[in-house]
This record gives structure tokens, C-alpha cells and sequence, in this order.
């Protein structure tokens, strides 16, 4: 029982560390569209889909292209973008493109 709740606790501050304004998010997206589309379903194929992707997967993405730690395909794009954004605004823009549905309805 004791791991049982000491799970559930720790399960409950991974998601805490991650809980961002979704409605911030939205009004910062701006910045993401032009590849990722306003549904966060890219049409290029080479650019992934964002909507209903889980929010701590986002925001470690995007932290990983911040510090430039992520490398490979247009990376060097995503440096930039994500270099312009505050912890904040991440973690808004990972809530409102985890709220999204994934296939883009």
C-alpha cells in the first residue's frame, strides 16, 4: 500500500512540473503555426504533429532544442524558435498542444 501511494505522489509532481496554461499557450502559438498548423497537424511531412502529443514529451522537446541539445533534420530552426521562449511559455504551449486532438477533429 505505502508503494502504491508513494507511486501516486510521485506520478502527481511529474505532472505538476509540467502543468501549463493552455489558453497562454494558445495565444503564444503564433510562433508555431507557420510549420505546425493552428490544429498542430503539420501538412509537410517532415514537420510532426503536435496536437495531443503528451505535455512532458513537449516540453522536453522543446527544451532540448532550446539548450540545442536536440540535433538532426531542421533542428537549427527549432533552436532558434525555441530560444525565444521562456520556461513558461513552454510549458503553456505543451498544455495547449496536449489538449489538442490528435488527429486534428
Amino acid at each position: 500500500m505505502k508503494k502504491i501511494a508513494l507511486t501516486l505522489a510521485c506520478s502527481l509532481l511529474t505532472v505538476a512540473a509540467y502543468a501549463g496554461d493552455a489558453a497562454a499557450g494558445k495565444a503564444r502559438s503564433a510562433v508555431c503555426v507557420a510549420c505546425h498548423t493552428e490544429s498542430g497537424i503539420s501538412v509537410v511531412p517532415i514537420y510532426p504533429n503536435l496536437a495531443g502529443q503528451k505535455e512532458a514529451y513537449l516540453v522536453s522537446s522543446m527544451k532540448a532544442y532550446k539548450s540545442q541539445e536536440r540535433k538532426g533534420g531542421n533542428a537549427a530552426i527549432m533552436w532558434a524558435i525555441a530560444g525565444a521562449l521562456s520556461d513558461e511559455d513552454i510549458n503553456n504551449l505543451a498544455a495547449y498542444y496536449a489538449s489538442l486532438p490528435a488527429g486534428g477533429n
